[in-house]
């Protein structure tokens, strides 16, 4: 009873999103790690742009220094960086299912959302859905008379968070299959999730306000 009374005290804008009375928007995301490998994803990607440059930048050495002359040249100076990748792949691929097994194949996030930022925080690994709910019910009825208090409160449980700033955002990447919407600084990149039934509200509100951003 006490939760709902807290709950009612914020204004429910979508079935999981929440305006609280300090005008922040708060939900709760469970992310299943197995059925949405967008963070391995994330990490090849950078692997892979890490490998390309490199591989690039020996590969313009190597053709001025006229080592590479003809295609088994070629191939002598491009198999290590293969072996290297391959090996990489699967060290990358094993250690996202480990990580995915410590944390019960799911991975818990909140958001808070104001007009001019959006914060991913990671709760604890022990952390459940009904928790989650429970702590940001909490904290719905707590932003109404403290909401410094409130939003302390949340970051002390977080183990860590990434904030966007709407007006730095250079990219948005929306990918609804994933329930995902990318929000890329210049050296910051986030992710911003969405149940299907707050998807809509949450690409609009982020979009209208990266102004400076270009949307894919």
């Amino acid at each position: 009873m006490k939760e709902q009374t807290a709950v009612m005290q914020g204004q429910q804008v979508t079935e999981n999103i929440w305006r609280c009375p300090d005008g922040i928007y708060r939900w709760t995301y469970e992310y299943h790690m197995l059925r949405n490998p967008t963070i391995l994803f994330t990490v090849w990607k950078v692997l892979g742009i890490s490998f390309g440059a490199v591989f690039l930048f020996t590969l313009i050495i190597d053709l001025i220094q006229g080592v590479i002359g003809s295609v088994s040249d070629l191939w002598a100076a491009s198999k290590i960086f293969v072996i290297l990748a391959g090996v990489f792949f699967v060290l990358s691929l094993l250690s996202y299912f480990i990580l995915a097994s410590v944390f019960g194949w799911k991975y818990q996030v909140l958001f808070e959302m104001t007009e001019e930022s959006v914060t991913h925080i990671q709760m604890p690994r022990q952390v459940k859905k009904a928790e989650a709910i429970a702590w940001l019910t909490f904290i719905v009825g707590a932003a109404a008379n403290r909401p410094a208090v409130a939003g302390a409160g949340l970051l002390s449980t977080a183990k860590s968070s990434s904030k966007s700033n709407f007006k730095e955002v250079e990219t948005v990447k929306v990918r609804r299959k994933h329930n995902t919407i990318h929000v890329n600084q210049l050296f910051d990149k986030n992710q911003v999730y969405a149940e299907e039934a707050d998807f809509d509200f949450v690409e609009k509100f982020i979009t209208e306000r990266c102004t400076k951003a270009k949307i894919k």
